[in-house]
């Protein structure tokens, strides 16, 4: 079975708990991603999407300056590096997230995504299931 060390994307920009919403939009845009992790002290702590800043941030008129912890998901569903792609896959399923942070004692130290699965051919089969049922999902189940 392969690892899902060796399919995450370990060179990983984060945010910190004193940035603001403006601050993680930025990253987002110079990164081209839909997520960015939030760390306390290298802890993982939170995960804010575009989504999030969306529907917690602009719907609920709050500024560009609003705290970040305010904004992001904080129920945070994470992966370890040596758990195999399967299960991975499963658990991105099972909870209806297309980014799976990385963690190894409480640290971050990758993250995966659907599209990183997709590009593994024995793992494609599976993503492709995983973003079926991901995508079958409510709108607003998807948060994360």
């Amino acid at each position: 079975m392969k690892k899902i060390r060796g399919l995450m994307t370990t060179n990983v920009d984060y945010c910190t708990t004193l940035d603001n919403v403006f601050e993680a939009a930025v990253k987002m845009k110079n990164d081209n991603v839909g997520a960015i992790p939030v760390c306390e002290n290298d802890k993982l702590v939170g995960l804010i999407t575009d989504r999030d800043i969306v529907v917690r941030g602009v719907a609920e008129k709050k500024p560009n300056a609003s705290k970040i912890t305010d904004v992001m998901s904080d129920h945070i569903i994470s992966g370890t590096p040596d758990m195999d792609v399967e299960e991975a896959v499963q658990i991105m399923a099972k909870h209806e997230v297309r980014r799976l942070p990385i963690v190894e004692n409480d640290r971050l130290v990758g993250i995966v995504s659907l599209g990183d699965l997709a590009t593994h051919s024995e793992s494609n089969h599976q993503a492709g299931i995983a973003l079926t049922e991901i995508s079958e999902a409510e709108p607003d189940q998807q948060i994360h």
